[in-house]
């Protein structure tokens, strides 16, 4: 039976090829997407989740408007990284289909108050704010969640977006915090794990061949490479999110420990670190399966396999 999915996102090319790797995978059932503002503002990242279902040839999906801004303080966002639309790289047509009506949040918890407990995986890959809000909402919710397995974070990888920080943590860690303590079952793909899932000219260049959903692929991360390229010096660039939906598909893939994880929220300068006990120095008790190793090949044939896919559909 394939496994119920709500993917909360601030999309971002390398989100837009995890929705896409979702929407292509018959071990997954999106019920819907929730966006959240991170990479881009709302009004973008809302835009480029419905222009991505349409390119899926999905314009019935379940597309909620949420959060526009984090728990405290102000939105950090990224259109250094992904360029001003946050979709930089490719032109597609503007969407016809519109967003479902009412907000992220709500959608969040009637959703999990609706489907069988413990039948339900938020996969998280923007900022946490749409998921704390709806923890604070209605905490009955947290217990009757399957997992979150969520983008974010990192321990030996340090910071993408400050020295001690990676960016969806470091847009709101008090969301984060609140996630990480609600007691909700928790996989983590951390920089860690997703810095080894680097794409290459040729993965990029075969996915061109495939059709309009592998232009798209490929024009994106051709875009987001250069960014990669000139910070790390690296041949490709991290598809970090689509490491998230990939542990749904073939944990086999990812192997981690698990953790005690927590979120500084008051440091001067850590603020948004991830404060993992990978040693069990603490004595805090685990709270997070924290994935450190991908097999980057077996990640890549599997989006390969499944995006091409998505060009064979009639829908496409």
């Amino acid at each position: 039976m394939a496994q119920k999915i709500i993917i909360d996102t601030d999309p971002g090319q390398d989100d837009a090829v995890a929705i896409l790797l979702a929407l292509a995978s018959p071990e997954l059932e999106l019920l819907g997407l929730t966006v959240v503002a991170g990479n881009v503002p709302l009004e973008r990242t809302l835009h480029n989740a419905l222009t991505i279902c349409e390119l899926a040839g999905q314009p019935d999906l379940p597309v909620h408007a949420g959060c526009d801004r984090p728990l405290k303080g102000a939105l950090v966002t990224a259109e250094h990284v992904h360029g001003a639309s946050g979709l930089d790289g490719i032109e597609l047509p503007a969407p016809t289909m519109q967003p479902a009506p009412g907000h992220a949040v709500d959608f969040i918890i009637e959703t999990l108050r609706r489907e069988p407990a413990g039948s339900v995986t938020l996969v998280a890959i923007g900022p946490l704010t749409n998921i704390a809000t709806a923890f604070e909402r209605a905490p009955d919710i947290i217990p009757r969640l399957r997992r979150i397995v969520l983008m974010g974070g990192a321990w030996s990888e340090l910071g993408n977006v400050t020295p001690a920080a990676e960016f969806n943590i470091h847009v709101d860690p008090e969301a984060a915090a609140l996630v990480f303590g609600s007691g909700a079952e928790i996989v983590v793909l951390p920089l860690d794990a997703t810095h080894k899932a680097l794409t290459s000219r040729d993965w990029t260049e075969a996915m061109r061949e495939t059709g309009p959903v592998g232009r798209a692929v490929a024009s994106w991360t051709s875009f987001y490479e250069r960014f990669d390229r000139a910070k790390y010096g690296a041949e490709g660039a991290p598809l970090h999110d689509p490491c998230a939906v990939a542990w749904l598909i073939q944990p086999e893939l990812f192997s981690g420990r698990r953790v005690n994880v927590e979120i500084e929220t008051e440091g001067r300068l850590t603020r948004g670190m991830t404060v993992v006990d990978w040693w069990g120095v603490t004595g805090r008790p685990p709270n997070a399966l924290f994935i450190r190793e991908v097999d980057r090949d077996g990640l890549f044939r599997l989006l390969s396999t499944r995006i091409a896919s998505l060009d064979r559909s009639p829908a496409c």
